[in-house]
């Protein structure tokens, strides 16, 4: 009786390693772009890295809030609140302030009431760090509602990481700072107080004191929003209390 072979098959091929070296690769080259558009066309300082990061408390500081609160201040402010820089990453909302601002906050929640409450509101300053939004992903603004400013002024390319959305943590601008224009003078800062009326028609930066007054107020309600509704869940009465 004649013998049989066995077919040999071959082994399976395993994934290319030079593919995702080459998706590294490209990461890297986009995070040079965007390092050199920031410091180029803004002159603000940064940090390599995929993402980039941008230096804090050298050209502004940052207020970090949810972004919850941080949509209902700003539709609070109306006019007030416009023309400065604000970004999102995932939950969070962060809105540029003049650099100093994050040593006010302390001192500025106490005085307006509102120390010792623990509110969900950071001050980012000097020896901090921020992810870099894509200059070009300033297109957000439309969906969240806000003012939209000039994300093709100074793009420094039309391809990138754009399947990095906020969904996945990526850090977009909601309101981009705009090329040829100094976005220091739009920070609001603490010198500002009482400069602008209610609809914020008059020249010049934001209120800083009203802007953090707004935040507080709307963080706060988020939170006591949040409390009755878990509480309503387990069948317990909770009264709301709002500032």
């Amino acid at each position: 009786m004649a013998r049989t072979r066995s077919a040999v098959l071959p082994s399976p091929r395993r994934p290319d390693p030079p593919a995702r070296e080459g998706r590294e690769g490209c990461e890297g080259r986009h995070g040079d772009r965007t390092r050199l558009w920031y410091e180029n066309v803004l002159g603000w300082p940064t940090v390599p890295g995929v993402p980039p990061r941008l230096v804090v408390g050298v050209r502004f500081d940052v207020l970090d809030v949810p972004a919850e609160a941080g949509h209902a201040a700003l539709e609070r402010l109306g006019g007030a609140a416009r023309g400065f820089p604000v970004a999102l990453q995932g939950s969070r909302m962060r809105l540029l302030v003049a650099a100093g601002g994050a040593d006010e906050l302390p001192g500025l929640l106490e005085w307006l009431e509102w120390g010792g409450l623990g509110l969900d509101l950071r001050a980012l300053g000097e020896g901090c760090r921020m992810d870099a939004p894509a200059p070009w992903t300033a297109g957000t603004a439309a969906e969240a509602g806000l003012p939209r400013g000039r994300p093709d002024a100074g793009r420094p390319g039309e391809e990138g990481l754009r399947g990095r959305d906020r969904s996945q943590g990526a850090a977009v601008w909601l309101r981009p700072p705009e090329p040829g224009r100094e976005a220091e003078t739009s920070l609001p800062t603490l010198s500002a107080m009482g400069t602008r009326n209610p609809r914020g028609d008059a020249d010049g930066p934001a209120d800083l004191v009203r802007l953090v007054n707004t935040l507080a107020t709307q963080i706060h309600r988020v939170r006591l929003r949040r409390s009755a509704a878990g509480a309503a869940v387990h069948g317990v009465d909770q009264p709301l209390a709002f500032s």
